[in-house]
């Protein structure tokens, strides 16, 4: 007899804009590390998309953080899911990892724009001791997608597409000294790496759209950083 089949069903969708959902589904003894993705679509559709796991090993559920594209194969399909729907889940793959003897010992930059943001919201549950300093990109603010995973005081956000008097700014150089999460409007991630050194010695992982990873990672080799604490994942 064959090994009998795995299923994960979808247990929640959980909207966070109007075209960004969390999708939530049985985990069903899943093993795999933080930083891993898979490859998730409908049951019996064979068009599949790579998500970054956003959920940590220590929950008894996995979840994915989805940006709706309207024209597009598989997330708005996704998007209308029910409790108990079935999906087709491939994996856990991928290389996006802290080396475990790296945890307790090593300085972290993490850079993400838009749901780039997804493998460092599993980092940060995962390992909660991890010293990491976190840059998110967005274009507004509703788009900090549940930072209140993070810590506060270790969160940069730069909001691109508001300007200063359009409400709360953070500090100007993104350590308020206080513990809040600094929010610069009108920034983009790249404006901040400009502006401040990153240790040479700082193991940095970056996420998002291919641009911001091209730039990024040239800023980061002109301020010293060496090629071999660069770590990249694309999405779009």
């Amino acid at each position: 007899m064959g090994a009998t089949e795995v299923a994960h069903r979808v247990q929640t969708v959980r909207d966070l804009t109007d075209n960004t959902f969390v999708l939530r589904f049985d985990r069903a003894g899943m093993q795999f590390r933080p930083g891993q993705h898979l490859d998730v679509g409908l049951k019996g559709d064979s068009a599949l998309r790579k998500y970054s796991i956003y959920s940590t090993p220590n929950d008894d559920f996995l979840e994915i953080l989805v940006r709706e594209v309207k024209k597009g194969r598989v997330s708005p399909l996704l998007r209308r899911l029910s409790p108990g729907d079935e999906l087709s889940v491939e994996g856990p793959s991928g290389f996006f990892l802290i080396p475990p003897e790296a945890i307790a010992e090593r300085e972290f930059l993490f850079v993400a724009t838009g749901t780039g943001i997804s493998p460092f919201h599993c980092f940060a549950g995962a390992y909660p001791g991890l010293r990491y300093r976190l840059l998110h990109g967005v274009r507004f603010r509703g788009e900090m997608y549940e930072h209140h995973a993070f810590h506060p005081g270790r969160v940069v956000s730069c909001v691109s597409r508001e300007v200063a008097g359009d409400g709360l700014k953070g500090a100007a150089d993104g350590d308020s000294g206080d513990g809040r999460e600094a929010i610069l409007l009108g920034e983009h991630v790249t404006d901040y790496l400009s502006r401040h050194e990153t240790p040479p010695e700082t193991l940095c992982y970056l996420c998002g759209n291919r641009d911001m990873i091209d730039d990024a990672s040239a800023i980061l080799k002109s301020q010293g950083v060496p090629p071999e604490n660069l770590f990249a994942e694309e999405y779009f």
